[in-house]
């Protein structure tokens, strides 16, 4: 089995005592992006590091986001441990917690050493080493929105914005409004210091176009350090938010009428040997590299969905006019587009996916983002012609509903091979299992519309 080498060992103590550490998170993301594992005393942890002792179900990989588990999964009916080997990159302190407190995220094995494949982390790892393989390495630069909210305890009520420092709640949109944001200046004077703790590489903050909607973009990357960095980013902003009594959520439309929030994904690839974008050629124009990344999301991304809006709910925000796409044209500067190529240096040449939601969980949106850009490149797939103008006349590509989108992957092997095919159906098992026990919800609507008019 899988454990830290000698070196990262004496690493991990050595930190954790300059630090004064008594506890520590070993934290594994789950299908979901849930923080799921073990906290234990700082000297328990450097015993485990010796004797491989920390363990954790492999069922937490399988556990819907209401806490359930899929009648049909076949995968490990013994429930059986898996072995958590903490990735010393990750290691940070926890800024919010009055003890002294580390954090870090770590990888799954079998007890023969092999990955855990079901692990949202390893799929992105699978994705990352094909390129690697090739010589390549992919960068991206994520962009997530948010909304801040009133505390809401009573779920059959809507969400509400939340008050800030003038006393009264936003009434309008204030799209890149300044003293909009300001108005919530204190939570993100935290956010900006958790984040400068934790070796958050976020960059700009803006107000987005909803009632106290806002957006955090990172600094361009390595996607494994990028998808570790928004995950804790997410647990930082929802802890911040409470803090100064709002909710903080990563819904994809959380509120009726006003625009969703997204999980914008910048991607370029680079030569590794000597860095140089493959997206542009030597004489700065687009390469046919390019086009064929772009053909590739074209192509697959509407079978990846599952992976990109994971919920019900995920399939709200796509609506004509919202800042949100519907369908995978591709376009230079063009926002009413799936798939938008910023004005850029050659160096910096690089395709936005602005389909996936900030519900998703980071690890996996970066997998598929890249999985179907890999696809492109491997079968040279020639994109539709970029679309000058309003895209959102023109035909819908996306699924309009899960049930939709879980039928497209399942039936894709080339994604399956990509992804693991083990993987996809842990995944499509899980979300037929949330869909089946949201089909048994009543909502208002129906009560409203339907009780006394049929």
């Amino acid at each position: 089995m899988t454990v830290p080498t000698s070196d990262a060992r004496d690493y991990l103590e050595n930190w954790l005592k300059e630090r004064r550490i008594t506890e520590v998170e070993c934290q594994v993301p789950d299908l979901a992006g849930i923080s799921r594992g073990k906290i234990l005393p700082a000297n328990k942890f450097i015993t485990t590091l010796r004797d491989r002792g920390l363990r954790i179900p492999e069922s937490i990989f399988i556990q819907t986001v209401t806490g359930g588990f899929p009648d049909n999964s076949d995968v490990n009916p013994a429930d059986s441990d898996v072995y958590l080997t903490p990735d010393v990159a990750t290691l940070r302190v926890v800024p919010w917690h009055r003890e002294p407190t580390a954090q870090i995220i770590n990888d799954c094995t079998y007890a023969d050493g092999s990955v855990v494949d079901i692990s949202p982390r390893q799929v992105l790892k699978r994705v990352v080493d094909l390129y690697r393989a090739k010589g390549l390495s992919a960068v991206v630069a994520p962009e997530l929105e948010f909304y801040l909210v009133a505390k809401n305890v009573d779920p059959d009520l809507p969400l509400e914005p939340p008050v800030g420092r003038s006393g009264r709640p936003e009434t309008g949109r204030q799209a890149f409004g300044i003293d909009a944001t300001n108005e919530f200046d204190p939570l993100f004077e935290d956010v900006y210091d958790y984040c400068e703790v934790q070796e958050l590489d976020i960059d700009t903050l803006t107000h987005e176009g909803g009632p106290a909607q806002m957006e955090i973009n990172f600094n361009h990357g390595d996607p494994l350090s990028l998808a570790d960095q928004a995950f804790m980013f997410k647990r930082t902003v929802r802890e911040c938010a409470l803090r100064h009594n709002v909710f903080a959520t990563f819904m994809a439309k959380p509120l009726q009428s006003e625009p969703g929030s997204s999980m914008h994904i910048h991607t370029s690839v680079i030569e590794t040997a000597d860095g140089r974008n493959i997206f542009a050629r030597d004489d700065g124009e687009n390469s046919e590299e390019l086009l064929w990344f772009i053909g590739g999301l074209q192509k697959y991304l509407p079978r990846v969905m599952p992976l990109l809006a994971p919920y019900v709910n995920s399939y709200r925000r796509y609506v004509a006019y919202s800042s949100a796409p519907q369908n995978v044209h591709w376009g230079v500067d063009n926002r009413t587009t799936g798939l938008r190529m910023p004005l850029s240096t050659p160096q910096a040449r690089r395709i936005e996916n602005r389909v996936a939601g900030a519900d998703a969980n980071p690890y996996l949106a970066m997998a598929a983002t890249l999985a179907c850009g890999w696809l492109g490149l491997e079968e040279k797939v020639e994109p539709a012609a970029a679309v000058e103008g309003n895209a959102y006349g023109m035909s819908r590509a996306l699924p309009r509903h899960l049930e939709d989108a879980l039928g497209r992957l399942e039936r894709c092997k080339e994604l399956q091979d990509v992804l693991g095919e083990r993987f996809v159906d842990v995944l499509v098992d899980v979300k037929e299992a949330e869909y089946d026990a949201y089909q048994n919800v009543i909502s208002p609507w129906e009560r409203e519309n339907l009780l006394l008019n049929v």
